[in-house]
């Protein structure tokens, strides 16, 4: 193979997938048999083959058991609020853009004490091992599952307080700017690096994707005059929402 040639498999990957943006193939059709691409396109079983699974990696394409591979419906992107300042009336972004956008949102939560990771005690801080509150959230957006989010505050600065749960308490689900403020603590600075990944199994599960899905991965931490108060890591599905950053201009 010379320099810039595909392989057969990813030209026949590639054919079909415009067939199906162009909607030549369109949502819930049958894609082409093996044998059919095999014939069509002039190529071994291995190569229509992997054709196929370059779809399905894709989440373009669906197999159902008994029946065949199918063209997926493709959801139209909706877009997740990420700010670097504090909205207004307290609440968090996901709440403030629920409340924005008219759309009902809801979460479910759950927080127990652990044990920092080596990767979430570099993230804070701390030493690996130092005790930690971590809480768990799933979100949905008029009832579908839209994101995931862990978080982890050390309990050095938390515990004992009346804000060690996030969610419960006289500022349950305040968010961490304003949890932190009620304990003299002073957020200043807040980063976020975005990634992306094949989502884990127990994501996906959660999320409603399939394996193979792709999910950004958004890892925040909030900071008081240098010192980390609060990381997390916030799982997005790829296909399905876009990443949205509202940053002020100074």
């Amino acid at each position: 193979m010379t320099f810039g040639e595909q392989p057969a498999y990813l030209r026949v990957a590639g054919d079909l997938r415009k067939k199906i943006v162009d909607g030549r193939l369109p949502p819930h059709t049958r894609l082409p048999s093996q044998a059919r691409i095999r014939e069509e396109y002039g190529v071994s079983d291995t190569v229509a083959l992997e054709a196929r699974k370059v779809l399905m990696a894709e989440g373009l394409v669906e197999g159902r058991s008994g029946s065949g591979t199918y063209v997926r419906e493709r959801p139209v992107p909706r877009r997740v609020a990420r700010s670097g300042f504090r909205p207004e009336r307290g609440a968090t972004p996901f709440r403030q853009e629920q409340a924005d956008a008219g759309v009902r949102g809801t979460w479910e939560s759950r927080s127990e004490r652990a044990e920092a990771s080596a990767a979430v005690a570099e993230r804070l801080g701390i030493e690996s091992g130092d005790p930690v509150m971590r809480t768990k959230y799933l979100f949905r957006e008029a009832g579908e599952p839209m994101m995931l989010s862990t978080s982890w505050e050390p309990l050095a600065l938390t515990g004992r307080t009346p804000v060690m749960l996030p969610e419960e308490g006289p500022l349950g689900g305040m968010g961490v700017v304003e949890r932190m403020r009620a304990i003299d603590v002073v957020v200043d600075n807040v980063t976020e690096e975005v990634g992306a990944r094949p989502g884990l199994a127990e994501e996906l599960l959660l999320l409603g994707g399939v394996p193979g899905h792709v999910v950004l991965v958004i890892q925040r931490t909030y900071f008081a005059s240098g010192r980390p108060v609060e990381t997390a890591d916030i799982v997005v599905p790829a296909d399905r929402y876009r990443a949205a950053y509202h940053l002020p201009v100074k």
